[in-house]
Formats: structure tokens, C-alpha cells, sequence
């Protein structure tokens, strides 16, 4: 049973660490961070009321250590955990453990876990619940998949049944493939989720990713808080979500959120989660559920004018859900990561020497950078998502080319660039996309002249910083700056904003 607890543990790191300790705050409670080493200088770290170190900087020996997390819970008296997203988020394991410890878990029951966090699980569970799921088979074995892709045809969907991300998955174009693909899947599987178990469904060549966002508390009162649109990915892994999606009406939006509840009312969900679909042709299908918060939540935030971290603590504490305001405008939130995206998205790593960061009306950003922090490889690349609101969908996304083009984190590679082509492009605009999106029109990225001129002006800014001016004209994005004697362009000698290849 569900009650009220003062001190809140945060099984994470990153900014959403940072935003869980916000809202706790919001509502009277004191914080506790963990962190591993090689987080020691992070700064959930220093905002949160206690903090504690639970191991070195690989994440199996810190950040999934769940009995270090439990000691750290005891040492500090924390009577709860939220563990925000990743890491140990899903784990019915760890959901359980913290019961046992006596704590209460911020999220969905470990029963609740089971039933729809495995994807074959989730199916049943779907087809029980009248939700339709893509025409699949939920065995991985050879020959009968032989006989699935015979009768649906060629391309198919290999996928992990226990994870996500785009781990142990494949897409299977022809026959002498598959055993290859189904070997290589469940290898991967096993090896990220300790689980090798595959399933196949039929790959739809261009669907949406569309998600609806649902809240249930513990007296039976479920909500969904309209829909996010995804589609645009990579590797399976989502760039930029916006809200509302310009292909759902009221009619499809009605049915995909009485889907969603239907679903988490089958297996009885309490606290926030998230029902993702695969939307072609104004026909939906069940993908998946993520039983915790998203990393997107912020667009949904923003248009139902909500706090859903606070509403997870307080549906955790025992208390019923209110009403929600109608939505209104749009938002849309770009994931910045520490990626070489000119090539194929090579992993970057560097310290932060210099960080600027928008800040305007109608600009959110949620982040854990700070200047002097080091970037490393051993967590998920996200650096910050920067959200932004219109009262319409294009004057969000022009809000969100001002805000693209403002960011500056020097001293490391990052998608900005990237991602403010991607919401500058015709098709983008005219709101044509789907899960193959950057494939299909930014394959082959690199740097515009116009990513070069906001370099310049970048560098500006920097150079500036480095003589003590605070005070550098430009005339926008064109580059060109404002040449005085106290500029640092005068200032200073001939350097490179980056090496040419």
C-alpha cells in the first residue's frame, strides 16, 4: 500500500537526475544522489540534499549495482527511489528488491513489469485487450520463422523479447539471411538483457512512431495524455519528438488513447508509463510499452501544462489523480548527444571547455552539462534536450531552429547541427516523416555553409570569453561579426574552428 515518505533517492544520473530532484523539491521532499566516480564533479551530485558514491564508472558496478543503491538507500534513510529512465528503470528485479527493502518504488508494480516490459508478453496481453499488434510469430526457431516470412513476405523483423533500443534487432530482406540474422539477434539480446529469446514480426517499410502517455494512480483511475510523435530515429534510437503528431486527428487520437488505457488497465498499471505504436496507412499497432517515464515527457509537459515527475510522487504517496487542463499549442524537443554525426555518428567524448545554451521564452532545456565536465563513454550519449513551445506547430519549429542555432558546447562533437537541418528540411516542415526519415533524407550528412557561420560566431562568443569581452556584435546567422579593435577577432592570431577533412 502505497504511502507518504520525506526522503527520495535517485537511482540515476544526468539530467534526469537533475529533474527528478527539482520536482521533489516542488513538493517538500529532501534528495539523495548516487553517483560513480567517475560522476563525482556531476551536478545532480552537488543539488541534491545528500549524496552518496556506489562504485566505479562502469554502470554494472555503479548505476545496476542494486544492492550498492539499497546500502546507499539505508545509510541515508531514504524511504523511497525513483529511478528514473534507463539503468535499472524496467527492471522487475529491481522494483522488487526495493519492496523487500521496505522502500517504496517510484513507478509501476513489478507484476505490471512482467506483463507488458517483455514483448511477447505484451502481445498477449494486447490481443486479450482488443489492441492490435503487428501479424507476428513469438518463436525465434528457424523453421517456423521460414514459414512466417513465406506466408507474409520478405522484408521481416527480428527483435529481442525482453529489451528495446534497437538491441537484438534485424530487418531480414531475404531468405538466405535469416539464419544469420536470427543467430546474431539472439546473441545480442542475451548479451544486453541477459535474455537471447527472439521473436519476428512483419516489417512495415514506413510507419510513424506514434506514443500516448498514460497516468494511473492507485484507485483506479487511468488518463492519456493525448500523443508524441518519434518517428524521427536512428538505429531505432528517437532524435526528435513533438506533440501533437500532425498525422493523428481527434477521431485516431480518441482510438489510440482508448488502446492505451485498455492496456494498462489489462494489467492493472499504476504510476507513469508510456504505449508506443506503429501508425501506416490510419492503421495502429502496438510496438511496445515503457513502464517509466520517457525521456520525451517534456512536449507533454509543456502542452498539458503539467509536472509528470511530481504526479509520479505523488501517485507513489497514494494520492488520486486530478483533472487535467485541455492541451494546447505544440512542442517539439530535440536530443542533443555527444556524436559525430558528419560521421555515422562515431561516439565522442571531451571536456566541455565552453557551454552556451538558449534561453528565451518558450525554450526548455533540460541538461547535466556545466563547463568543465568530461564526457566519457561509459553512459548513453544524451548531453541535453532542448524543448521548445508555439502556439502552432510551425511556430514551434521555428522556435526551435532560434534555439538550435544558440547552442554551443565546444570542446566535444554534437548533434546541434544536425538537428536543426533535420527540423529545417522541407519535409520536415511539411510534417512527411517516418521511422526511415533521416535515411532516407539525411543519410549522407555534413556541415551547411550555414552550420559553419554559426560556428563562427560561436567561436566569437568563446574568444570573447577567453579576453574578458562581454560584448561581441554579430548580424545573426549570416557570420558575419562585428570586426571593432577590442574584438577577439582583431585580438587574436589565426586559428582553426575544426580540422578539415
Amino acid at each position: 500500500m502505497a504511502r507518504a515518505f520525506k526522503k527520495l533517492l535517485i537511482a540515476n544520473r544526468g539530467e534526469i537526475a537533475r529533474r527528478v530532484i527539482r520536482s521533489a523539491r516542488l513538493l517538500g521532499l529532501k534528495t539523495v544522489a548516487v553517483f560513480s566516480e567517475a560522476d563525482r564533479k556531476s551536478p545532480h551530485v552537488m543539488e541534491a540534499d545528500e549524496a552518496r558514491l556506489i562504485g566505479p564508472p562502469a554502470p554494472a558496478e555503479s548505476y545496476l549495482n542494486i544492492d550498492a543503491i539499497l546500502q546507499a538507500a539505508t545509510e541515508t534513510g531514504a524511504d523511497a527511489i525513483h529511478p528514473g529512465y534507463g539503468f535499472l528503470s524496467e527492471r522487475p528485479a529491481f522494483a522488487r528488491a526495493v519492496e523487500r527493502a521496505g522502500l517504496i518504488f517510484v513507478g509501476p508494480s513489478a507484476a505490471a513489469m512482467e506483463a507488458i516490459g517483455d514483448k511477447v508478453a505484451a502481445r498477449r496481453l494486447a490481443a486479450e485487450c482488443q489492441v492490435a499488434v503487428v501479424p507476428g510469430i513469438e518463436t525465434g526457431e528457424s523453421s517456423s520463422v521460414r514459414t512466417f516470412a513465406k506466408k507474409v513476405g520478405y522484408p521481416i523483423l527480428v527483435k529481442a523479447a525482453a529489451g528495446g533500443g534497437g538491441r537484438g534487432m534485424r530487418v531480414v530482406d531475404q531468405a538466405d539471411a535469416l539464419e544469420a540474422a536470427l543467430e546474431s539477434a539472439s546473441r545480442e539480446a542475451q548479451a544486453a538483457f541477459g535474455d537471447g529469446r527472439i521473436f519476428v514480426e512483419k516489417y512495415l517499410a514506413r510507419p510513424r512512431h506514434i506514443e500516448v502517455q498514460v497516468l494511473g494512480d492507485s484507485h483506479g483511475k487511468l488518463v492519456a495524455l493525448g500523443e508524441r510523435e518519434c518517428s524521427i530515429q536512428r538505429r531505432h534510437q528517437k532524435l526528435i519528438e513533438e506533440s501533437p503528431s500532425v498525422a493523428v486527428d481527434e477521431k485516431l487520437r480518441g482510438w489510440m488513447c482508448d488502446a492505451a488505457i485498455r492496456l494498462a488497465r489489462g494489467c492493472a498499471y499504476q504510476n507513469a508509463g508510456t504505449v508506443e505504436f506503429l501508425l501506416q496507412d490510419d492503421e495502429f499497432y502496438l510496438l511496445e510499452v515503457n513502464a517509466r517515464l520517457q525521456v520525451e515527457h517534456p512536449v507533454t509537459e509543456i502542452r498539458f501544462e503539467c509536472d509528470l515527475v511530481a504526479e509520479q510522487l505523488k501517485i507513489a504517496m497514494g494520492e488520486r489523480l486530478g483533472d487535467f487542463d485541455a492541451p494546447r499549442g505544440a512542442a517539439i524537443e530535440c536530443r542533443i548527444t555527444a556524436e559525430d554525426a558528419e560521421h555515422d555518428f562515431r561516439p565522442a567524448v571531451g571536456l566541455v571547455s565552453y557551454l552556451h545554451l538558449p534561453n528565451a521564452p518558450g525554450v526548455r532545456v533540460d541538461t547535466f552539462l556545466r563547463e568543465g565536465i568530461e564526457i566519457a563513454a561509459h553512459y548513453d550519449s544524451l548531453l541535453a534536450k532542448v524543448i521548445c513551445y508555439g502556439a502552432s506547430r510551425e511556430e514551434a519549429r521555428r522556435r526551435t531552429l532560434l534555439a538550435l542555432d544558440e547552442v554551443v558546447i565546444a570542446g566535444i562533437h554534437h548533434t546541434a547541427a544536425f538537428l536543426r537541418d533535420v527540423i529545417a528540411s522541407e519535409q520536415f516542415r511539411r510534417g512527411e516523416l517516418s521511422t526511415h526519415f533521416v535515411d532516407d533524407h539525411f543519410k549522407k550528412w555534413h556541415y551547411s555553409a550555414s552550420n559553419e557561420n554559426a560556428a563562427l560566431i560561436a567561436a566569437a562568443l568563446i574568444a570573447s570569453r577567453a579576453l574578458g569581452n562581454n560584448e561581441v556584435t554579430t548580424a545573426g546567422t549570416n557570420g558575419k561579426v562585428d570586426r571593432r579593435e577590442d574584438s577577439p577577432w582583431t585580438s587574436l592570431g589565426g586559428f582553426e574552428l575544426w580540422q578539415r577533412r
